[in-house]
């Protein structure tokens, strides 16, 4: 499926800047030193389309908490981040990142069953062969963080949970085994960190790179309500579905009879209201403001 297909409008021009390719959120552009410009839209996706309706300023406030994700990681794993110098007309929301050899995995670290690690679980009572307790239901604290990776599906599809023998079939046993250890030294870090600041993290989505000499390092986006799922921490209680600091203002509209929209049609999702987008840029940058303690 193409980017035109999922209703992906067209990356603008940068001037001296080389257009790659364009994922549902991000614009990507080598530079002519041979670094990547990554931008970061304020287009929002839900069920599989991009929205034709956009959120001011999501795109800022992924690449800032990014920003400042990388900066507390740091210790723990090298990230891709050269420099925010970028071009005016895409100030605070791009970032010169290095030009890394991308591994085909997406690193999820899970401390808690919900999404599709619950659906696995509730079919097989195993998440990426992992068997789990017997009794756990949506929004369960895990007994530990695990380490479900899944496949990087092309653009339109699902990605799909796969076991790490999977992964180490693919990467080889080292890289596997130095994945799944970054993955959740990732996760615990950032756990304790939004614990204290009164906010669960249940699950993240990492991606992560090797440079020429083979040091892995931290890419894409890092602990944004895009790539991982946040909870009011006092709003907590397993078997329902959580409050979150994400898009499921969209997702739940959408599939509200005020939208008129059938999931099942084929067609494209209408138009957000405005109280929708407002509501979900309020939400976006609450997190960011409650993560960070600094104002948007």
């Amino acid at each position: 499926m193409s980017a035109g297909d999922l209703g992906i409008p067209p990356a603008p021009a940068i001037e001296g800047a080389e257009h790659l390719h364009s994922g549902k959120v991000r614009d990507l552009y080598r530079l002519p030193g041979g670094e990547l410009l990554m931008v970061a839209s304020d287009r929002i996706s839900a069920y599989d389309y991009v929205l034709a309706t956009t959120i001011p300023d999501k795109g800022a406030v992924l690449t800032q908490m990014s920003l400042w994700w990388f900066e507390r990681l740091a210790d723990l794993v090298p990230n891709h981040v050269l420099s925010v110098d970028v071009p005016a007309e895409v100030k605070g929301r791009a970032v010169v990142c290095e030009s890394l050899a991308m591994f085909p995995v997406e690193c999820v670290a899970r401390g808690y069953l919900t999404g599709s690690g619950l659906l696995d679980y509730r079919a097989t009572g195993e998440v990426c062969g992992i068997a789990l307790p017997a009794g756990l239901e949506d929004g369960s604290r895990l007994p530990e963080p695990l380490f479900t990776p899944a496949t990087k599906a092309a653009l339109g599809d699902h990605d799909e949970n796969v076991s790490y023998d999977a992964v180490a079939g693919v990467v080889g046993a080292e890289r596997a085994h130095r994945l799944r250890d970054l993955t959740l030294r990732v996760y615990a870090a950032a756990e304790e960190v939004a614990r204290e600041r009164g906010i669960i993290l249940a699950d993240t989505k990492l991606e992560f790179g090797a440079r020429p000499d083979g040091t892995v390092v931290l890419a894409d986006e890092v602990l944004t309500p895009d790539s991982s799922r946040f909870w009011p921490a006092d709003e907590w209680q397993p078997g329902r579905a959580q409050a979150s600091y994400d898009k499921q203002i969209v997702r739940d509209w959408l599939t509200s009879p005020a939208s008129g929209w059938d999931r099942a049609s084929g067609e494209a999702p209408p138009p957000l209201p405005d109280e929708v987008v407002e509501r979900t840029r309020s939400r976006y940058i609450e997190a960011y403001e409650r993560l960070t303690g600094r104002r948007f």
